[in-house]
């Protein structure tokens, strides 16, 4: 399986690039904050080194945005977003 996800930045430009099947993308991060940098001209030929992230997520979090027709088991799956709404008083016209 070819590399995916976070490595430090074969180019040394930034903290982080994101690896995509074995190929440096243009998603970079410094820090907390991601942003867009494509990589150089330049190939990469040499070993990965996985990024490690301080206290950040390994992805376990997240949904994909299929998760509703999949029929998520999360008995609260709309129920946290319904909540969040009324929160915000968004719903209350």
């Amino acid at each position: 399986m070819s590399a995916e996800g976070w490595f430090v930045d074969p180019f040394g430009n930034h903290e982080a690039r994101w690896i995509s099947d074995g190929t440096p993308t243009a998603l970079v991060r410094d820090g907390k904050v991601e942003s867009q940098d494509p990589p150089p001209d330049s190939q990469y030929s040499g070993p990965y080194t996985r990024f490690a992230q301080e206290g950040g997520s390994n992805g376990d979090d997240l949904r994909r945005a299929d998760d509703a027709e999949s029929g998520s088991s999360d008995p609260d799956y709309g129920q946290a977003g319904a909540e969040a709404l009324n929160r915000t008083g968004f719903l209350n016209f």
